[in-house]
């Protein structure tokens, strides 16, 4: 045991050692170990970006995915996606015809797959209170059994009633945006605003969602009305119409789409050999578009800064052969004294260490300082984690290693009788 004690006494105290000689390489030529330094800063700054900037819009799109349900599935007139080919074939699609009540009715009644469905027609239209006006603002009208799908969070008031939802009485829950320019100083509960050329008493607000690059439907800017008073609002034929649905927990995810595409096909009458009328959208080309995103701004990221940390590892290599030099006859006597080749590795490999971990804790810190500069950007939140702190410095330690052990070896394999001799 005091064998032991003794060791890690010596361990700690060679380590103390090479942080003195570390600090000393630092003071000795300062505009040399700024350029090192600054290296590995700049590599360690734009790494440790990249993964706090993947993190954030990880956040962005798992916020908009939450939102939505990313198990979601929308029946539409037009796909989200390009085919096999790569080709969007518009032109055929603008003479499908829009998907149907109808059609919703029937799937709802004959699906044995289906958790929640709903129908959603939507148009643009202006509103009004007051003095207070916004022109163009999504207006979507949506089936009683939307909620559950969408995970709308009502911020004040309340959703549709069964009645309200059978009944042609016409009532808006509004985006948080909307509430905060109609009613900038009262409480937007049970007033009656204008919504184009019809009337809508507002019984909710849902609350601020903030801005999401997988956002379907902006709640923020929109206003939702039962489906049941469209009709006095607007007018549904030549609204975009769409069929939401969300399958049951234990349901394999192919077999629910291939049970919509079924139930489609049947209530449309197509042949076996007619080609899809409509188009069976998922969250799923989402995820992928953004790991696309993910691993080209991680690409460059590393491309960037492992150029800058390459400069900084060759800086630091540098800074190590030339302390080797100018100790030389220091490293002969720790020899001729008895000190191992391995203690003479290891203390100047935790000198390069601890050069590289200077740099890095640089380059965290300046990410730090970037992060609370942009904090308050609400559509792109971001935060710099210890997992991502950690990282950096393992990453700067590791190139520390790599650079300074040719250096230490170099050093550990000097002669005791020679070091001391040279000059």
């Amino acid at each position: 045991m005091k064998n032991i004690t003794i060791k890690i006494a010596i361990f700690f105290k060679l380590i103390t050692e090479s942080i003195s000689f570390a600090i000393g390489s630092l003071k000795g030529d300062k505009f040399r170990t700024f350029l090192s330094l600054f290296g590995v800063t700049i590599g360690i700054f734009s790494i440790v970006s990249v993964f706090t900037a993947i993190d954030a819009l990880k956040a962005n799109v798992e916020t908009g995915l939450n939102s939505l349900g990313s198990n979601t599935v929308y029946i539409d007139r037009f796909p989200w996606t390009p085919d096999e080919t790569g080709e969007y074939r518009w032109w055929e699609f603008m003479t499908r015809p829009s998907v149907k009540i109808e059609e919703f009715s029937f799937i709802k009644d004959n699906s044995k797959t289906i958790e929640g469905i709903a129908f959603v027609s939507s148009t643009n239209l202006n509103l009004k209170y007051k003095r207070f006006y916004i022109n163009n603002i999504n207006v979507v009208a949506p089936t009683y059994e939307w909620e559950k799908i969408n995970n709308l969070n009502i911020e004040k008031g309340r959703y549709f009633s069964i009645y309200e939802s059978k009944t042609s009485n016409p009532v808006a829950i509004i985006g948080h945006e909307i509430a905060q320019t109609l009613f900038p100083e009262e409480d937007p509960l049970n007033k009656v605003i204008s919504v184009g050329n019809s009337k809508a008493t507002v019984i909710g607000v849902l609350r601020k969602s903030g801005e999401s690059i997988v956002n379907v439907f902006d709640n923020d800017n929109s206003i939702i009305i039962p489906y049941s008073s469209a009709s006095t609002i607007f007018n549904v034929k030549r609204a975009s119409t769409m069929i939401t649905a969300i399958p049951k927990a234990d349901v394999d995810r192919e077999e629910f789409i291939q049970e919509l595409r079924n139930l489609m096909r049947s209530i449309r009458r197509l042949k076996p050999q007619q080609k899809d009328s409509f188009a069976i959208n998922e969250m799923t080309f989402i995820l992928n578009s953004t790991k696309q995103i993910f691993s080209g701004i991680n690409l460059a990221g590393w491309i960037i800064g492992g150029f800058s940390i390459l400069i900084g590892g060759f800086g630091i290599a540098n800074i190590m052969f030339v302390s080797v030099k100018e100790r030389t006859n220091l490293i002969g006597i720790q020899k001729a004294l008895g000190a191992k080749k391995f203690t003479i590795l290891t203390q100047f490999l935790s000198e390069a260490v601890f050069l590289a971990i200077a740099g890095g804790a640089f380059g965290i810190l300046f990410v730090f300082l970037v992060v609370v500069a942009l904090g308050d950007i609400e559509a792109f939140p971001m935060k710099l984690s210890i997992y991502n702190i950690i990282r950096g410095l393992i990453i700067s330690s590791t190139i520390g290693i790599i650079a300074g052990f040719l250096p230490a070896k170099t050093a550990a394999d000097l002669n005791p009788v020679d070091a001391i001799n040279s000059k």
